[in-house]
């Protein structure tokens, strides 16, 4: 720096040290600006707990109506699907509705059999529900067909396909009951111009058990007791088939007599197995042979074919009817079963035994326990009576007790 006069001048020199001072403190000046703002922006955000817990519950809350709501929807639709399915799947297993026979015995040809039912068949017998034919075959085969009553008689109801499907349905299952002491359907037609059924059955040479009860009142035939005894068990061992043996449990419905038919042994075997219940018509009158608790609460369970089973037995007992006058007046018991228990109780159970079978003592004491075994299988409770399980062993060891 130089003084001359008054005024004072700076040299070149020291003009640049100036401007290099100057711009060196507004570029530290700049940098330390910088470095704040930098500072503030960059400065580490405050603790999640006071900012992000409600943001996350609601996520939370969002995730878990997600997976509801997706498990709700999934569960409907599987339902629907499965609905939808099992529609399908009775759709196409629906029975169809049958005009021509529909055969299950290999010894019966559906033209052979057509052409033996036009022609003329002899009766065997009629009853409320149908009438009974004989008839031969060309290949020399004999059966039995039950033609059943119209079933446009029975409910309007019954022209639509489904009860005659469901008809169908029901001989079929019946076609595949195998038991010894049970009448096998061979072979079924439906007569869609008359709207009914023809049931075709084997052959039974010695008729029904009426039949044979009514020729021993007219002393036309005589069946010992031993004979009794192995319908007795017969009867209740067929029961005890379709009561155990079958799923879903068959009940009968119509336990009679005139159900139980004889081959050429007199073995027996139940026919109509669950027809009362497919036709109502089938056997829902006043025989004598129906169980009380049908015709108070129309109800019918396996002790109700108990029921039936009693009443047969006190017939093979006693060789009356039970619809016979005399029961109307004696002992004023008014029932074939009162007039056993009267009688039971009154110590003189051997006066209720047919006079034809009475013979030696040892056979007079097993019917007298038959009596009791009718006794309680005809009492008017139903939790009262033996099952079939029961009275199978109670029949067939008689003797031993």
């Amino acid at each position: 720096m130089e003084e001359r006069g008054s005024k004072i001048y700076f040299n070149r020199n020291t003009l640049h040290c100036f401007f290099f001072f100057f711009f060196f403190c507004l570029d530290g000046a700049v940098q330390c600006r910088e470095t704040m703002i930098e500072h503030i922006f960059t400065e580490p955000p405050p603790s999640p707990s006071f900012i992000r817990v409600p943001e996350f519950k609601n996520i939370l809350r969002r995730i878990i109506l997600g997976i509801l709501f997706g498990c709700l929807t999934g569960f409907i639709c599987a339902i629907l699907f499965a609905c939808l399915i099992r529609f399908f799947v009775r759709y196409m297993n629906r029975t169809p509705i049958l005009k021509g026979p529909v055969i299950f015995s290999p010894k019966i040809a559906p033209q052979i059999l057509q052409l033996a039912l036009s022609n003329e068949t002899q009766l065997l017998g009629s009853s409320p529900n149908g009438k009974y034919y004989r008839t031969v075959l060309d290949n020399g085969l004999t059966i039995a067909v039950k033609r059943l009553q119209p079933f446009e008689n029975t409910s309007p109801e019954a022209q639509n396909k489904s009860v005659k499907r469901r008809i169908q349905q029901e001989l079929e299952m019946i076609a595949s009951l195998r038991n010894r002491n049970l009448m096998s359907l061979r072979a079924y037609i439906r007569e869609p111009e008359q709207h009914r059924f023809s049931l075709v059955y084997d052959y039974m040479p010695s008729g029904s058990l009426q039949d044979a009860m009514n020729r021993v009142r007219e002393n036309h035939l005589r069946l010992r007791w031993e004979l009794r005894h192995r319908i007795a068990v017969g009867v209740i061992k067929g029961l005890h088939y379709l009561h155990f043996s079958c799923s879903p449990r068959i009940l009968h419905y119509n336990l009679k007599p005139m159900n139980v038919l004889l081959d050429s042994e007199f073995e027996p075997r139940l026919a109509d197995c669950g027809l009362a219940k497919l036709m109502p018509i089938l056997g829902r009158t006043g025989s004598g042979y129906t169980a009380p608790e049908c015709f108070q609460n129309c109800r019918y369970t396996d002790k109700s074919d108990i029921f039936s089973f009693g009443v047969i037995l006190g017939v093979l007992l006693t060789g009356r009817d039970p619809l016979d006058p005399f029961f109307e007046q004696a002992a004023r018991r008014n029932s074939l079963g009162g007039w056993l228990h009267h009688l039971q109780q009154a110590g003189d159970a051997r006066e209720a035994l047919d006079k034809s079978i009475l013979g030696e003592e040892v056979e007079e004491d097993e019917m007298v326990m038959a009596v009791r075994i009718a006794v309680a299988c005809l009492s008017d409770f139903p939790g009262d009576r033996p099952s079939s399980d029961e009275l199978v062993p109670m029949l067939t060891q008689l003797h031993s007790f």
